[in-house]
Order: structure tokens, then C-alpha cells, then sequence
């Protein structure tokens, strides 16, 4: 496979990478380079310079702010939005909520929601797991009953990411206990998180962050034109909306640019005689990762040519496999690298030890998640022997 770029998709990358390293302010992009924690105010000014600029929605149809950009150009955008270290657009906005209202929304709610979420003026977040209802969402029990020309929706949502930010929820609610498969009786409702009923608890998580939230729903009214599409037929929007991904399922810009931060650390790192990056063991895992990264941005390249018309190609599930694990082993060799240094992660900062060194313990841990979102490690396994592999269960 030739890996070099046609004039145009050059030019297009040197664009994308003047943008990015001239136009997102410095202060945001020296925090997401050492893994500190964003504030809403650095993620919303992000997204909105990158609205501005017409780059925060490039999937969606033209006429509501996308570009008519092939899919290799668009992983081409997110490899250099990683390499500059400047954070996506808000994925729930740009990735999610948006397209699905562009695809099955009305023309009125079209009219209502896609300018603000493009321009932020929403903050959305997703309101799909649940507590008995994670990998199996089908399962799902928060309930929307209509009552006239309202929803009255009980139940609870969890893990529900930036939530404490969040302006509207998209969430896929039960209309119709009594279908004959449960996938058939479910509804996709927007609805406003200042509406009577609704309260969002914060759950610590492991890095001792508040990322994620749990979500309930008392009694909450909801107008019946916040349906999205037709009732009943949430559960193809949602595969509709986590389709959307298969381009940026991997990181790779991201984890390029983690690794290449590991080598930089590895040598400021004192080993015998002369540094981390020095020892025999060291350089053969580094050299290992880098191999794996290039196999996995290989097919990552592969899977963007071969998609057409919407349909992902199904090795995309190989992408959402690989990636998450080479990204998990990235970070891991971070906090090796760190050494002692990486138990450091809380208190006071009294300058002993580097800020990137306190960051290497949370950033791992936090993405122990990415073996879980986006359809699970062990789905995408089963996907990859049933479709690519052509195995019978």
C-alpha cells in the first residue's frame, strides 16, 4: 500500500496543521500535551474556534456546516487536531445527537437544534447506559409514557459523561414494554436538563475525577415534538450514531503523539550510565509500539478508502480491537517510565516532581474505559469472527 498522500491531501494536511498550531490557544493545547484535566470553558472555547473556522462538523450535510470532505481527508483533520494537541470538537454534539437529527429529525427540530449544537450554544450529553443496562442496552428500563402531547419519563441513566455541563440529554427511553423484541420498544427523546425532576449525582472514578454522572428522571414532562424520527425506532438511530465513528474510532494521532512524548520523557529519565531511552528493553517495547501504531494506522487508512455510502467497512471493528489496546499499552509505558514518580498523583504540587510524571497514573487508569465504549472489546471480537472471518457461533 503506498503510503504517501496526493498533492491535494498533502496540501489539505499542511492546512489543517497551520490551524491548529496557530489558532487554538497555546494554554489549552500545553494541558491536553501533559494530560491535565480541561475546564467546560477550554473545551467550549476549542469547539467554537474550530466552529468558527467551519471545521467543528465536517460530517454533517453542507447545508447544516459539514464539508464535503472524502473520509481519508477527515482522518487526516483528526490526526493533526492530535498531533497539535488540541481537543475534538464535543463529541455528543459533533459525532452523536447532530447527525442523527440531520438524518431523522423533522425539518422544524432540524431548524431548532443544529445550529446551536454546532456552535455549542448546546452542551449535549448521552443518555443511553444504564445500571442493569450497559453492554446489553437493549435492556434498557427508564420509561416514557404519553400523555397527551408530552412523555412522562422515570428512570435512571448512569455514566453519563460531562453530564454536570450538559444543557439537553439525548436518551433512548421504553415506549413500548409489550414489543415482541425489546430493541422494538424503544424511543429516542431530547430532553432539556433543566426540566422539573431530573437530578444529575457526579460518580468518582478511579483517578479520583468527576467525569461521569448518574442521571434520574422523576416524573420528568417532556413535549412529544422532542421525539426524534418515529416511536419505537430509537434503536436504529442509536446504531445510526455509534456508526458514525468508524473513522475516529482509533486514535491514532492521539496515541502518535503519546508515544512519541514517551520516548521525549524516557530520556529525561536517569538509568545506569545514561538514560531510559538508552536501555536494551526499553528501546525493544518502544520499537515494538511503533510497529504495532503503524500496522494499526495502515488499516485505519485502509478502512477510510474502502467506506462508502455509510456503510463502515467491517474491519472497523479490528480498528475499535487494536486501537483501544495499543492506546491502553502506550499509556501503561508512560507510567513505567515514570517510575516512582507516578504514585505522586494527588495533593500538593511542591515542584518535586514533574507535572507530566503526576499525570501519567490518572490518564492510565481513566482509559481503562476505552475497552468498553464504543461497543465493547468482547462485541467487537464476535463482530470480527461473524463478519470478517466468516465463523458460525
Amino acid at each position: 500500500m503506498e503510503r504517501e498522500l496526493s498533492a491535494d491531501d498533502a496540501q489539505f494536511r499542511a492546512e489543517m496543521r497551520e490551524f491548529f498550531t496557530t489558532k487554538i490557544p497555546q494554554d489549552i493545547r500545553d494541558k491536553v500535551a501533559v494530560g491535565a484535566e480541561l475546564t467546560k470553558e477550554d473545551f467550549a472555547q476549542a469547539h467554537r474556534i474550530q466552529h468558527e473556522h467551519g471545521l467543528a462538523v465536517p460530517g454533517w450535510p453542507v447545508e447544516w456546516g459539514g464539508k464535503e470532505w472524502s473520509d481519508l481527508q477527515r482522518y487526516i483533520w483528526l490526526d493533526e487536531m492530535a498531533a497539535a494537541h488540541v481537543p475534538a470538537p464535543l463529541a455528543f454534539n459533533a459525532n452523536m445527537i447532530g447527525p442523527v437529527i440531520a438524518a431523522f429529525g423533522s425539518q422544524e427540530m432540524k431548524e431548532r437544534f443544529l445550529a446551536p449544537t454546532a456552535s455549542l450554544d448546546i452542551w449535549w450529553c448521552q443518555g443511553f447506559s444504564e445500571p442493569e443496562a450497559g453492554s446489553d442496552l437493549a435492556s434498557l428500563r427508564t420509561t416514557a409514557v404519553r400523555d397527551g402531547d408530552e412523555f412522562l419519563v422515570n428512570g435512571q441513566k448512569t455514566w453519563t459523561t460531562l453530564g454536570q455541563y450538559a444543557d439537553w440529554i439525548f436518551a433512548l427511553v421504553r415506549t413500548d414494554p409489550a414489543a415482541a423484541k425489546p430493541q422494538q420498544g424503544i424511543s429516542m427523546l431530547l430532553i432539556d436538563m433543566t426540566s422539573p425532576g431530573i437530578t444529575v449525582r457526579p460518580i468518582q472514578l478511579i483517578d479520583g475525577g468527576y467525569e461521569v454522572n448518574e442521571v434520574f428522571f422523576d416524573n420528568v414532562r417532556v413535549p412529544a415534538d422532542q421525539l426524534v424520527g418515529e416511536e419505537n425506532r430509537g434503536w436504529d438511530y442509536a446504531k445510526f450514531l455509534l456508526g458514525n465513528e468508524r473513522v475516529g474510532v482509533a486514535p491514532v494521532g492521539w496515541i502518535k503523539r503519546k508515544l512519541a512524548d514517551a520516548k521525549a520523557r524516557a530520556a529525561t529519565v536517569a538509568s545506569g550510565s545514561g538514560t531510559l531511552l538508552d536501555d536494551p528493553l526499553m528501546a525493544a517495547r518502544i520499537a515494538e509500539l511503533e510497529c504495532d501504531l503503524m500496522a494499526l494506522e495502515l488499516t485505519v487508512l485502509r478502512v477510510a478508502a474502502n467506506s462508502h455510502g455509510g456503510k463502515p467497512d467491517p474491519a472497523s471493528s479490528i480498528l475499535k480491537l487494536r486501537g483501544s489496546q495499543v492506546q491502553q499499552d502506550v499509556l501503561e509505558l508512560m507510567v513505567d517510565i515514570a517510575g516512582p514518580m507516578s504514585v505522586v498523583w494527588s495533593g500538593e504540587d511542591d515542584g518535586a516532581v514533574p507535572e507530566w510524571a503526576r499525570h501519567t497514573a490518572p490518564v492510565y487508569l481513566n482509559y481503562r474505559k476505552a475497552s468498553i465504549y464504543g461497543g465493547s472489546n468482547e462485541v467487537q471480537r464476535g463482530v470480527i469472527a461473524s463478519a470478517i472471518l466468516g465463523l458460525k457461533g
